[in-house]
């Protein structure tokens, strides 16, 4: 019978709407006046029967809404209809197709637009209670539609469901608009007494909305079209812009409820952002900061400081402040009160969401608990937002952290660092850790840069931005370490040490108060001795942590407080270090074999950033520093041990305590590098390219990357200091006779690339100080490693300390040591790991720098006797450069330097065999001789030698093109190597570049650098080699070229514009550069006859004449002593620029410019 009713009903209707649209009153009669009937048949009808009939009734209702019945009759029928497919939907698992979905969304939309329009009243939604009913219902069967097909997998449906729920959201706004009052005063009952009902029904629709779009987000999220994202985007920051006009938030459990669905949605849409958020961070950072402390505006639940702790009843303390600071008590036990004094931070509080239960507790308890959630879900939001546009984000800095006194509390003005110090719920604190974390993520060390420091006054009424960061990052350095003292939580604690070394890494310390560094430094030590000194085993991870921590802030620039901290600290010596306090002699404490090896290693990283940063206290740590490698060494070296990396499998030790082994080898390394004094390689250069008065001050040595000298600068080693007894003979002698053997004898991998990486740190003058024995094991053993190591990174490691070695003078003198130095580095040349031929190439270079230097250094006598090795040696290294021209940019970089030193001291003894018609360079005589050698070098006899002497010597035409190749397929490391190899070229006498069919390219390569590179370095490089030629004639047709390229350069260079900051500081540079070049080149123009070029000149006469005289004026005071290096200096420049006058002279007479010649000659007279 009940389905024979509900066959009726709907049948009734389809025919009855063939002849006519249906009406309310034919609905009503039909359908809704037998609602239970219909109902009750239900569990009798299949699945697409009641489908279609519902689909039919919600088109027959869209119809409905078009007509012009009667307000209240067309708001009664909607009533009944939502309640009706609501009602369906919890009773029938629907069977429909999507087209069915996309007419339900449809009538829905409809159904909604026409309520909104026209039966709103002028209070809003609140004014008319049916249509918050009808809407709730919407929004619930919605739901339930939605689920079906999340369970169906129909993806085409969420868009549609998600534009519908934020058009639904966007109806809202004025209902937010106008909560304007408390919650007490929203809760005022109408006559009706159904107000509070209805209020609380507008923000519980709200929620529901929120977290349909939620799960749409989760569900579809990453696959959303941009436009829809956007859409979302725009309609949160109203809603968010809404709450931050005005100024407050309402506290009770609905709008809290409301309040954390709308940020979790928030959340979801910022997680993937997919379009720019740059005009919507300060908006949404504005209304998400009032959420900080949502939850104590009017009840006082933040916890204080241990400092600002007052001792308090319990009893009244738990009347007056509950909080939900203990774990989860069923209702029946929450009277004790043995938990009113919990710490808020212990490690019991993690507990998850469904601890807590919404029906559980007072009011009170569960307000606190979604406060919380709404808190966490602001922070998160922050977080979100620094993540997506972390640039933007910068400029709210002032905004969310504080500036001054941030161990105070401020509930009306909270910020991040509040939230962290102060807010009882631990997920809180947690995301607030997270959200700093992100703030200060790399990129904002560059912006962190411009912070600096001044004591704030109260006249004041304007803090500059580089202030504000300046205060900001103290008050962040006082409140974490405040923290870290007294935070019981490990995941806190793990998550605070995490922001501090972000923190300590984007920090300028110089621009910063002086004892900044030096007290965070003492504060960590406090908390690593004192913290966790009787806890080791249970926190070992927190103390790892902690002493990595320390290493960082060790690791940033040497600060005179803290040098002057550890002076004070060895003032009575190391020979007792253990129970004693101090920095130095914790770390060595904890730089024990037995201790647990994670924390050794960072005690040992601790130890080699001291040694690194702050050498002049490393000579009286030295004996604890052997004392602590001879710990490690003695208990895991075999003498059966090989360097074969099968072997490591089989060791006894574990990879974590070869790792901590290595480490203190690294700290060996590291002191003997700060004994001796090590500040990189040795600085062979001699370089005439940049030896002009004008460029002299611009010259930058290039050394590598090493430790500093506290307190000096860096100054170039010279003979007599060789000759001296140096400081670190004795250490290193130390060295090599106790653990170098061992070490280099170790099963591990990553302890003899320690040892070998010991070789390049010891200097020229230490090596030449050590007994010959010692010199040869250093020697031998570098070049035994490079060729027997089964291990890539030791053979890179050998690699490198070879190239250093190569520098040393005294050593570049011997064929037979340079000789095997080079067949190691060539023979690793050919490793198919990458990181294997850059430091073998790398070798190969500084070899041939340090040939070039040696051969240009004999004399005749000595020519003789070495000339068979140059011929032997020099065509390997020329066959090897050539081959590493085609391997990848930083391996192709030192393969042109390597050729660049070789062609300046290539002896070309028959030019005409270099030269040819159809472009192919027939093979040609080159030999290397010295500067001082008048004779050729005698041939090589020897079938072998002759063969490959004349294979490998190469023509002269191939390593020109060897250097066009590069340049033109290079990066920018390589582009600068081809201009200064070019240099170098240009730098051989015995080639005529007249004479030779390649000059023009090498020419035009090099105004193409000089114009077109965003480099300014390549363009400085660049222009120095176009200076080098000493004649017209060496330009060949490419002068008129080079002049009008330099000239323009030098008048546009102020108003290039500059790509990228970094170029800012080589901009002077450049400008000397080019001045220097441009007077080169003018004091050649008088020798040529070239006809465009003195056009030029002509052409540009007013902007030479200008240029000049701003030159002259530039010359300082030349009545000084000539002994005086800047009155040597400043007459130099006066006689390039008198050269340059003259010369354009000559040029303006010879072409009747007169009057322009006269201008020129009065100009000079000047000088």
């Amino acid at each position: 019978m009940s389905v024979r009713s509900w066959r009726t009903a709907f049948l009734t209707l389809r025919d009855e709407s063939l002849t006519s649209p249906p009406t309310i009153s034919l609905l009503r009669h039909i359908i809704f006046s037998h609602s239970d009937a219909l109902i009750a048949s239900l569990p009798h009808l299949s699945p697409q029967e009641v489908s279609s009939d519902i689909v039919f009734l919600i088109q027959a209702i869209r119809i409905v809404s078009a007509s012009q019945e009667k307000d209240d009759e067309l708001v009664d029928i909607f009533r009944h209809l939502s309640h009706l497919i609501y009602t369906v939907t919890l009773h029938v698992s629907f069977d429909t197709s999507l087209s069915s979905w996309d007419v339900v969304i449809g009538s829905y939309e409809k159904l909604v637009d026409v309520i909104l329009k026209n039966f709103v009243t002028k209070n809003g939604i609140l004014g008319n209670p049916h249509v918050v009913q009808i809407i709730e219902q919407c929004i619930k069967t919605l739901r339930s539609f939605s689920a079906l097909y999340q369970r169906t997998t129909w993806l085409a449906e969420n868009p549609i469901l998600l534009n519908f729920l934020l058009n639904i959201v966007a109806c809202f706004q004025p209902e937010l608009i106008n909560a304007s009052h408390s919650s007490v005063d929203w809760r005022s009952k109408s006559e009706n007494g159904n107000r509070a009902s209805i209020v609380d029904s507008v923000w519980e629709v709200q929620t529901k909305v929120f977290t349909m779009i939620s799960e749409i987000y989760l569900r579809v999220g990453n696959i959303l079209p941009v436009n829809r994202w956007l859409s979302a985007v725009v309609v949160f920051r109203k809603i968010m812009d809404v709450l931050a006009a005005k100024g407050f938030l309402v506290e009770d459990n609905t709008l809290a409820k409301f309040y954390t669905s709308l940020l979790q949605c928030l959340h979801l849409i910022l997680t993937d952002p997919k379009g720019s958020l740059t005009d919507h961070v300060a908006g949404l950072v504005a209304a998400l900061k009032m959420f900080f402390n949502y939850g104590f505006i009017h009840k006082p639940q933040i916890i204080l400081p241990v400092s600002s702790q007052k001792k308090q009843d319990d009893t009244n303390k738990s009347k007056k402040h509950p909080t939900n600071s203990g774990p989860y008590k069923p209702p029946h036990l929450r009277k004790s009160k043995s938990n009113q004094n919990h710490e808020v931070s212990s490690p019991d509080l993690m507990s998850s969401d469904s601890d807590y239960s919404d029906s559980d507790g007072s009011p009170s308890e569960a307000f606190n608990i979604y406060s919380s959630k709404a808190r966490v879900a602001a922070i998160v939001c922050m977080q979100d937002l620094c993540r997506a546009d972390l640039k933007s984000i910068t400029s709210q800095w002032t905004m969310v952290l504080p500036t001054s006194d941030v161990l105070q509390l401020r509930k009306c003005d909270t910020n991040l660092m509040t939230c962290l110090l102060f807010d009882p719920y631990i997920k809180a604190r947690l995301a607030c850790a997270s959200t700093l974390a992100a703030m200060l993520d790399a990129p904002v060390s560059v912006f962190l840069q411009m912070a600096e420091y001044r004591e704030p006054t109260k006249r004041e009424s304007y803090m500059s931005l580089s202030s504000s960061l300046g205060q900001i990052l103290v008050q962040l350095h006082t409140g974490i370490l405040y923290l870290i003292k007294r935070e019981q939580h490990s995941r806190l604690v793990a998550s605070l040490f995490k922001v501090l070394v972000l923190l300590i890494s984007s920090t300028p310390y110089s621009r910063l108060p002086d004892e900044l560094l030096s007290t965070t430094i003492r504060s960590l030590h406090a908390t690593v001795r004192e913290g966790y000194l009787f806890k080791r085993d249970h926190n070992s991870g927190l103390l790892a942590v902690a002493i990595n921590c320390l290493t960082v802030a060790l690791s940033v620039s040497p600060s005179s407080k803290v040098n002057d901290l550890f002076l004070s600290e060895l003032s009575t010596g190391l020979s007792e270090y253990q129970g004693r306090s101090g920095v130095i002699f914790t770390l060595f404490g904890y730089s024990d074999p037995e201790i647990n090896p994670v924390i050794s290693f960072e005690a040992l990283q601790a130890l080699r950033a001291v040694a690194h940063n702050y050498p002049n206290i490393m000579v009286i740590c030295w004996d604890q520093v052997s004392l602590v490698v001879s710990r490690f060494l003695s208990p895991v070296v075999s003498k059966d041990s090989t360097w074969s990396s099968k072997s490591n499998a089989g060791h006894s030790a574990s990879a974590i305590e070869e790792k901590v082994t290595a480490a203190a080898v690294k700290v060996l390394d590291e002191c003997l590098r700060a004994i001796t004094g090590f500040k990189g390689m040795e600085d062979l250069s001699d370089d005439k390219l940049l030896d002009s008065p004008f460029t002299s001050d611009c010259v930058k040595i290039k050394t590598v990357s090493s430790a500093p000298l506290y307190g000096s600068g860096s100054q170039a080693v010279t003979i007599e200091e060789l000759q001296m007894p140096s400081a670190g003979s004795t250490q290193w002698c130390v060295s090599i006779d106790s653990y170098m053997p061992l070490i280099l004898l170790h099963s591990s991998y990553l302890v003899r690339t320690a040892a070998v990486t010991c070789f390049a740190g010891i200097t020229s003058s230490v090596f030449l100080s050590l007994p010959k024995e010692k010199q040869d094991f250093v020697l031998y053993k570098s070049i035994n490693v490079a060729l027997n190591d089964e291990v890539p990174s030791v053979r890179s490691a050998a690699c490198r300390a070879i190239g250093v070695i190569a520098c040393f003078p005294h050593i570049s003198q011997s064929a037979e040591i340079v000789g095997k130095f080079i067949y190691a580095a060539e023979f690793n040349t050919r490793s198919p790991l990458v990181a294997v031929r850059i430091a073998a190439a790398w070798a190969i270079a500084n070899i041939c720098d340090s040939v070039r230097h040696s051969l240009s250094g004999y004399t005749s006598t000595r020519c003789s006797v070495d000339a068979k090795w140059s011929s032997e040696l020099i065509p390997l290294l020329i066959d090897c450069a050539m081959r590493l021209t085609k391997d990848g940019d930083k391996i192709k970089a030192n393969a042109v330097r390597a050729l660049g030193n070789l062609s300046r001291i290539a002896h070309l003894t028959s030019q005409s065999q270099f030269r040819s018609c159809d472009g192919q360079v027939n093979i040609a005589s080159l030999s290397l001789v010295t500067s001082g050698c008048n004779e050729h070098v005698p041939p090589i006899t020897g079938e072998i030698v002759q063969q490959e002497f004349a294979v490998n010597s190469i023509m002269l035409g191939r390593m020109v093109h060897a250097f066009l190749s590069c340049a033109n397929t290079g990066n920018v490391k390589v582009q600068w190597n081809v201009c200064h190899a070019l240099s170098n070229l240009f730098l051989n006498e015995t080639i005529k570049l007249r004479d030779m069919d390649w000059a023009p390219s090498v020419y035009n390569i090099l105004l193409s650098l000089l114009c077109n590179s965003s480099n300014f370095k390549i363009k400085i490089q660049a222009a120095a080699a176009l200076a080098v030629p000493a004649s017209v004639l060496d330009y060949r047709s490419s002068f008129t070229d080079v002049v009008r390229s330099v000239e323009e350069m030098l008048e546009n260079l102020n108003t290039q514009q500059i790509s990228t900051p970094s170029s800012f500081r080589y901009r002077i540079a450049l400008q000397k550069q080019l001045t220097s070049t441009m007077l080169h080149l003018l004091g050649l123009a008088s020798a040529t006859d070239h006809q465009h070029v003195h056009e030029i000149l002509v052409k540009k006469s007013s902007f030479l004449e200008e240029w000049l005289r701003e030159l002259c004026l530039s010359l300082g005071d030349t009545s000084g002593s000539n002994e005086d290096e800047h009155f040597s200096t400043e007459i130099q420049k006066k006689e390039v620029i008198l050269k340059a006058i003259k010369s354009l002279v000559e040029i303006f007479e010879a072409m009747n410019y007169h009057s322009v010649a006269q201008r020129f000659e009065d100009l000079g007279s000047t000088l």
